[in-house]
C-alpha cells in the first residue's frame, strides 16, 4: 500500500481526496491534517507521498514544504493548487518540491500521479507546467540548452524520459539498461545540469525543447 497524507486547510477537499484515493485499492491516506499539524502527522505517521496545499491561512503551504524536507526520512511532497498563474510554484520547485497538481485533477489521474510520485516519476499537472517552467527558468530558452551540452547522448535520452515521468525502472526497461546504470545517469544528470531534483532536469529538458525534439 502507498501510504499518503493530504494537508488542506478545507475539509471537503480533504474528505473529496481520501475517498478518491482510498477507492483506487493500492492507496491508503493516513491522515488529512490542516497546515498547523502537517508535519506532526508526517512523522508520527511516516508516509510514502504528501500532498500539500500550497496556500494556507494557518501556515504557508511553503513553510510546511521545508519543514517536510527537513526530516531525517522526508516523503515525497507535491504541491496542491487551484492556481495555474500560482506565484509560489516556482519558490516550491526550489524548495523541494517533487510535483505540482491542479485539485481540479480527475480522479483517475489522482491515483496514478500518486502512484508516479512514490516511484520517482516527475508530475507536473498541464495547467501548470508552462507557470512552472516560466517561473523556474526564465524566458530564456538559450541557458537551457547550454546546460544540455553538458550531457552526453545517453544522458540526453536518460533525461527525456525523466521528462516525460518515467521511473528509474521504467527508463531501464525502455533503453535496455540495469537501474543501477540508470541510477547513475540520473545521478550525472543532476550534477551536471546543477539542479537538485528529477523535475528540475525536467524542467530545464523542457525549456530547452528536447521534448519538442524528440530526441532519445
Amino acid at each position: 500500500m502507498i501510504r499518503v497524507v493530504v494537508v488542506d486547510d478545507e475539509e471537503l477537499v480533504r474528505t473529496g481526496f481520501r475517498l478518491i484515493l482510498q477507492a483506487a485499492g493500492d492507496i491508503e491516506v493516513v491522515a488529512t491534517p490542516t497546515g498547523a499539524q502537517a508535519v506532526r502527522e508526517v512523522s508520527l505517521h511516516k508516509p510514502d507521498v504528501v500532498l500539500l496545499d500550497i496556500r494556507m491561512p494557518d501556515v504557508d503551504g511553503l513553510t510546511v514544504l521545508r519543514r517536510l524536507r527537513g526530516l531525517k526520512n522526508p516523503p515525497v511532497v507535491a504541491m496542491l493548487t487551484t492556481f495555474d498563474s500560482d506565484e509560489y510554484i516556482a519558490m516550491a520547485l526550489r524548495s523541494g518540491a517533487a510535483g505540482f497538481i491542479v485539485k481540479d485533477t480527475g480522479p483517475e489521474q489522482l491515483a496514478e500521479t500518486v502512484r508516479a510520485l512514490v516511484v520517482g516519476g516527475v508530475v507536473l499537472s498541464p495547467k501548470v507546467t508552462r507557470t512552472v517552467v516560466d517561473g523556474y527558468l526564465g524566458s530564456d530558452a538559450s541557458s537551457a540548452a547550454e546546460q544540455l551540452d553538458r550531457l552526453s547522448e545517453r544522458e540526453r535520452a536518460v533525461l527525456v524520459l525523466i521528462a516525460e515521468g518515467m521511473s528509474n525502472t521504467d527508463i531501464g526497461i525502455h533503453l535496455h539498461l540495469s537501474v543501477g546504470t540508470v541510477k547513475d545517469h540520473v545521478s550525472a544528470i543532476l550534477t551536471k545540469l546543477r539542479v537538485g531534483s528529477r523535475v528540475q532536469a525536467a524542467l530545464v529538458a523542457q525549456r530547452a525543447g528536447l521534448l519538442e525534439d524528440g530526441e532519445r
